[in-house]
């Protein structure tokens, strides 16, 4: 069927930045739902971990070669579950999924140099559809402010976008790609 969500192309702004990616070091696509953006990465010869809580998903990455990661992200005495370890991972890809407790997590095991590639809805997508709980939205500028949410790591904003978004479909967003900083790097920290 040419118009499922595993047909769908994977997003621009991912397409965009994926080339920074580092080579040799692992992908994280966190919440990867269909896998379109686990597809693309893995193509590219990246070393790619679909993480998500459905399986059937999961199933179908696996059966193409992609390393999969059956996990609820949202679990956990602390509100989540995050096993990946301290600047483990060379990037990681999250779009259409927001789970604000992770943020922390996420840029600490982001190795030197290593890649956020983010991407999801925010205030005043109401007016165009689902996600419309604040809940599942971003505020203002609010990716902007999570690169912050780890005093021990720095970021560098590499590029960053918030608005009104014609196409897949019409919606309120932000966007950010952002690079850690090497340890000790006063000239790279947000």
């Amino acid at each position: 069927m040419i118009n499922s969500v595993a047909d769908s192309p994977a997003s621009a702004w991912v397409r965009r930045f994926a080339g920074l990616i580092p080579a040799g070091g692992r992908v994280l696509d966190l919440a990867c739902g269909a896998g379109r953006h686990s597809r693309l990465l893995h193509a590219a010869g990246l070393d790619v971990l679909a993480v998500d809580r459905d399986t059937d998903s999961l199933a179908a990455l696996a059966a193409q070669g992609i390393a999969t990661l059956h996990l609820d992200l949202e679990s956990g005495p602390q509100g989540f579950d995050w096993p990946f370890e301290a600047q483990s991972l060379a990037a990681v890809v999250v779009t259409n999924y927001l789970h604000r407790p992770l943020f922390p997590s996420m840029l600490n095991s982001l190795q030197a140099g290593g890649v956020l590639i983010y991407e999801t809805f925010a205030v005043g997508n109401a007016a165009f559809g689902r996600p419309a709980n604040p809940d599942f939205l971003l505020a203002d500028a609010e990716l902007l402010r999570q690169m912050q949410s780890n005093p021990g790591v720095g970021m560098h904003i590499v590029s960053y976008e918030q608005g009104y978004a014609a196409h897949p479909k019409p919606a309120m967003v932000q966007r950010i790609c952002a690079r850690r900083a090497a340890s000790g790097s006063a000239d790279d920290r947000l």
